[in-house]
């Protein structure tokens, strides 16, 4: 595990291999980067086949992606149909995860500590601003919380996971969507950046007083305090894959193009209500017909035999009748002759 959170730090995912034809590459979202790396490494002992991944956030994934310097991008903030179409990309989720606050608060343990979705937003936005406030108090009547000051730990760079977070905020709180907004970047009134999950997650360890937002995965690697959270139903839920897979049980993913559905604050009273999926992006048309057939079987492999790894790391594999329709959904990408880079 200790292996893992250092390679993530370095925004590496895979141990270095030897260079071959059928080595793919890849480039975006940290969100997803703790499973990446565990596929690739069984993908590999398994066919081989190296799948190096740098995890330099969703907004570096969509440029590279454009730009073709990676055989397939990811985001965590879904591109519009109409973005998809512009740049000739073909878009489809790999799996779901959820974003939890994590806070380094002396006495605190892992799961105590209660917000709701407006008081989130009223901390983020600055308003609230000591850990004794009577907002936080009110809410934690059991917890003793000391009067230091908040620090607001948030994502640096072009993130997904912080489009899906500041989306949640928006839509809980009229007074976040007017002042701080929401977006892959957004004008943090206050705060400390850090630069992927991996930053923040290192900078809620180090500094006490501290609340971030991460992937659930590396609140667990680096065995952060994570926050409860009361959802849409009123109910106090913790993160786990059980909690995600509610928020996602009702998705429609037929409704938008590329997949791109809205996951956060769904009903249900099991559901979390940061609740994202995490999408790759590829050209409709391969200027590289092989290497972008290997990135389709490595996801056509992940999707239906990595599931036992993705549980393992709480994230969520996707339901078999979405999985049946992503993979239909891969006959779009062809050479430039018009035919499938994947066969049968």
């Amino acid at each position: 595990m200790k292996q893992l959170v250092s390679l993530l730090a370095g925004g590496l995912v895979a141990v270095s291999v030897s260079a071959q034809a059928t080595d793919i590459t890849g480039a975006g979202a940290s969100f997803p980067a703790p499973v990446y790396a565990k596929w690739a490494e069984a993908y590999k002992a398994e066919t081989g086949v190296a799948m190096n991944y740098q995890a330099i956030g969703s907004g570096g994934g969509v440029k590279q992606i454009n730009t073709k310097t990676v055989d397939f991008g990811a985001s965590d903030d879904p591109v519009s149909g109409e973005q998809l179409e512009k740049d000739g990309l073909v878009q489809f989720p790999a799996v779901i995860g959820g974003i939890v606050p994590v806070l380094n608060v002396a006495g605190v343990q892992p799961g105590q500590l209660k917000l709701d979705g407006k008081l989130l937003a009223d901390i983020f936005r600055g308003e609230v601003k000591t850990w004794n406030d009577p907002a936080i108090a009110a809410k934690n009547p059991d917890l003793e919380l000391p009067s230091t000051a908040i620090t607001i730990v948030y994502r640096s760079d072009s993130s997904g996971t912080t489009a899906a977070f500041t989306s949640y905020l928006a839509e809980v709180s009229p007074e976040f969507k007017a002042t701080v907004r929401s977006g892959k970047t957004v004008n943090w009134p206050t705060g400390l950046g850090g630069r992927g999950n991996a930053g923040v997650a290192a900078n809620v360890a180090k500094l006490k007083g501290s609340l971030g937002y991460v992937e659930y995965a590396y609140a667990k690697q680096n065995e952060l305090t994570h926050a409860a959270m009361v959802n849409r139903a009123g109910e106090v839920v913790q993160p786990d894959e059980k909690s995600f897979a509610a928020a996602a049980a009702n998705a429609d993913w037929t409704a938008s193009p590329g997949f791109g559905v809205n996951l956060n604050n769904q009903a249900g009273d099991a559901a979390w209500p940061i609740t994202s999926a995490s999408y790759i992006l590829m050209h409709k048309t391969a200027d590289k017909p092989e290497r972008s057939a290997e990135v389709l079987k490595f996801f056509r492999w992940a999707l239906n035999n990595g599931q036992q790894l993705a549980l393992e790391l709480d994230y969520v594999p996707l339901p078999d009748e979405v999985v049946d329709l992503i993979e239909a959904s891969w006959s779009q990408i062809a050479d430039a002759s018009g035919k499938p880079v994947l066969g049968d």
